[in-house]
């Protein structure tokens, strides 16, 4: 059978109002658009412990434990700290984690804690032997020399809602990233970002929400579910001219070869 996965997404904090609060709400919307499996990505250790629940709850839902770059608040990690937590089954990666200059720069007292954060992510990923989930934005030179000055291509892993050219996509498959695709590539701006998706090996590629975010033509600005992850799909195959299933195949696929520790649905 073929579904399609949500290789990325935050269903902790979906607006849930449409299904009197109900999670089985969100997700039963998404089998019928053929989501059948969903990767719950932590941002804090705060709200940890509920993720990994939901996770053993359903056997959709699998988990990362991390730290996103831009959390200041809440406990900072450390390497052993993240190797105890991914010591679980449910737990398929570590982040997200990364570097991010949208939001704050050198100017803010510099961003030394950020790049420390990430390379303990790194170190906690070759330890556990599980991949990376990392996020962007604004700093693709120091995110990949990171990457590649602490050997993260032993583990490999995911750039999270990738948003830059052909030359940046090269250099993370170098390193043994795949790509995955969010709503972002649905707007008619992205114009270097479907280049990307036309252009990218089929067997290197993920399909994503990020939900509650970045929702996908025809929903942007609006609040984004899992369920969405279907436009995506639909989006990248438009754009590589294969019907929508072969993408949902394909990624399926990569996503479980991938997260090589997660339990494809029976």
């Amino acid at each position: 059978m073929t579904f399609l996965v949500d290789s990325h997404c935050h269903l902790d904090r979906l607006d849930l109002s449409p299904w009197e609060g109900r999670l089985e709400g969100a997700l039963s919307a998404a089998a019928e658009q053929g989501v059948g499996f969903f990767l719950n990505v932590a941002i804090d250790l705060e709200h940890f412990p509920p993720l990994l629940q939901m996770a053993r709850d359903d056997a959709r839902i699998a988990v990362s434990v991390g730290v996103h770059p831009n959390e200041t608040e809440g406990e900072d990690p450390s390497v052993e700290r993240l190797v105890e937590l991914a010591d679980d089954d449910q737990v398929v990666a570590i982040g997200e984690t990364g570097l991010d200059y949208y939001r704050s720069s050198e100017d803010d007292g510099g961003l030394d804690w950020q790049r420390d954060r990430f390379r303990r992510h790194i170190q906690a990923a070759k330890q556990t032997g599980k991949p990376l989930i990392i996020h962007m934005r604004e700093a693709s030179d120091d995110t990949l020399r990171i990457l590649r000055e602490e050997g993260a291509d032993e583990v490999g892993g995911v750039m999270h809602c990738f948003v830059e050219d052909w030359a940046v996509a090269q250099r993370a498959l170098d390193l043994d990233f795949d790509i995955s695709f969010s709503g972002i590539v649905t707007f008619k701006s992205a114009k270097a970002l479907q280049e990307v998706a036309r252009r990218l090996p089929a067997e290197r590629m993920l399909v994503e929400t990020d939900s509650p975010y970045l929702a996908p033509v025809p929903y942007r600005g609006k609040p984004n579910y899992p369920a969405y992850v279907r436009q995506v799909a639909e989006c990248v195959a438009a754009l590589r001219d294969v019907p929508w299933e072969a993408i949902a195949e394909v990624t399926t696929e990569n996503f479980f070869r991938r997260f090589a520790s997660a339990r494809m649905p029976a």
